[in-house]
């Protein structure tokens, strides 16, 4: 039977005076039993009640050692095996915990008392395997080109070879003004014993003085994560989907697959290749397959106090058109990101640094600069603060944002100027 007590060795103590305290003093219980350890190393029953002791007085280590022991004289100790399943999910273990917990469940001697305690454990425990969270955001700013209208408010034709100067209309012009952001994620999250499920979807809205500029974006992506002694790896796939004044402008579907070292030190370098279908609803002639591969590395300095975590990524760009005459046709380039973490007051600094140079490999158009092949060099830069809050009782985030864009061109349609600062918070529930 589980909680039966073996016929004590002959150099070992009779342990019933022991096991028969409702509410012991579990410091005072572990003191009185070490005195009897030299007398009762064969004894499983004695390494039970010792472990015991130590689990309920808090000391995890040795008790998985003491219950080890008693494991090792005995296997089929089931008190040991009940207080040996409680160390490992304390001390993190928890498919282990769950593991021996199900052998438990399954024996055939378990008396009836324990199984509903056991069960409850396991359904309690099962629970820390999945979460789902949402977060909202509600968010206030201002954006200097709300529709991402070039910088210059006439653009150059050549229909002959001769200059012709074509002034934009006032509603291609940047258009700038206030703006409020509203958005809610969900994030779900699965645990298995060698790997984890991650589900993410988000839905974010845009609304200004400008509606044809007013966006809704809708993103879902499911990964699948792998983390090994000496490495990491990553699978993912997901949907994305944009309107724009209230009409379809752009969907994507997009596959990607990351590799990381894992290692001593405190930066670890990784491989990424991702591809992405672009499809255009109101242009179709824009669509196109973009492909990307890179190398980064991740260094996390967390480890020493106020210290930031650094990561960056150069990647090489692909986008291929899915009809013969895409302006511009097939678009090749390169990208280098740069992002970092840091510690500031009660809350976290975040600066990225990105920096595309795109190059068509056809004639854009015989219109503009003669039939040039247009190439694109663009940098932004953006800063995240983010500070915990708490508003009526409830857990929130304050968050300040600023965020610059700037692309050049030799075509002069394509040079933009974006600059926004915004403020907000969000909440998790």
């Amino acid at each position: 039977m589980l909680c039966s007590v073996p016929t004590a060795m002959a150099a070992c103590p009779d342990l019933s005076p022991y096991l028969a305290q409702s509410d012991p003093d579990w410091l005072e219980l572990e003191r009185q039993l070490a005195v009897f350890m030299s007398e009762c190393l064969d004894n499983s029953e004695y390494f039970a009640l010792i472990g015991a002791a130590q689990l309920n007085s808090k000391q995890l280590s040795p008790a998985l050692e003491s219950l080890e022991r008693a494991l090792l004289i005995d296997p089929d100790n089931g008190a040991a095996q009940i207080d040996y399943a409680q160390t490992l999910f304390e001390l993190g273990q928890l498919f282990s915990a769950l593991e021996l917990n199900a052998r438990l469940l399954q024996r055939t001697d378990l008396p009836e008392q324990l199984k509903p305690l056991l069960e409850q454990r396991h359904t309690s425990w099962r629970g820390f395997t999945r979460d789902l969270s949402f977060e909202a955001q509600l968010l206030t700013g201002y954006d200097d080109n709300l529709n991402e209208g070039p910088d210059s408010a006439e653009i150059k034709l050549t229909p002959s070879g001769e200059p012709i100067l074509l002034t934009l209309s006032p509603e291609l012009k940047p258009q700038s003004g206030p703006y409020v952001i509203v958005g809610l994620t969900s994030r779900y999250q699965q645990l298995a014993p060698e790997h984890l499920h991650n589900w993410t979807t988000q839905i974010r809205g845009r609304q200004s003085e400008d509606s044809k500029s007013d966006f809704v974006q809708f993103a879902s992506q499911y990964s699948l994560v792998r983390s090994e002694s000496k490495k990491n790896w990553q699978l993912s796939t997901g949907i994305a989907h944009l309107q724009l004044g209230g009409r379809s402008l752009f969907s994507g579907v997009e596959a990607a697959a990351s590799y990381q070292i894992q290692g001593a030190g405190s930066c670890k370098p990784y491989y990424t290749v991702a591809t992405q279908q672009q499809m255009f609803h109101n242009q179709r002639s824009l669509d196109g397959l973009e492909s990307k591969a890179g190398i980064g590395i991740n260094c996390d300095l967390a480890a020493t106090r106020g210290a930031p975590q650094f990561s960056s990524e150069v990647s090489i760009l692909s986008n291929k058109a899915r009809i013969n005459n895409r302006l511009g046709g097939d678009r090749e380039g390169w990208q280098l990101h740069l992002d970092w973490r840091y510690r500031v007051f009660r809350g976290e600094l975040r600066a990225e640094l990105s920096f595309t140079d795109l190059n068509d490999q056809q004639p854009y158009s015989q219109f503009l600069e003669n039939g040039a092949e247009r190439w694109q060099h663009s940098n932004s830069i953006s800063l995240q603060y983010h500070e915990p809050l708490r508003v009526f009782g409830k857990d929130m985030e304050l968050l300040v944002n600023v965020y610059q864009h700037r692309q050049q061109s030799n075509l002069a349609l394509f040079r933009t100027t974006d600059t926004t600062a915004e403020i907000g918070v969000q909440w998790q529930f």
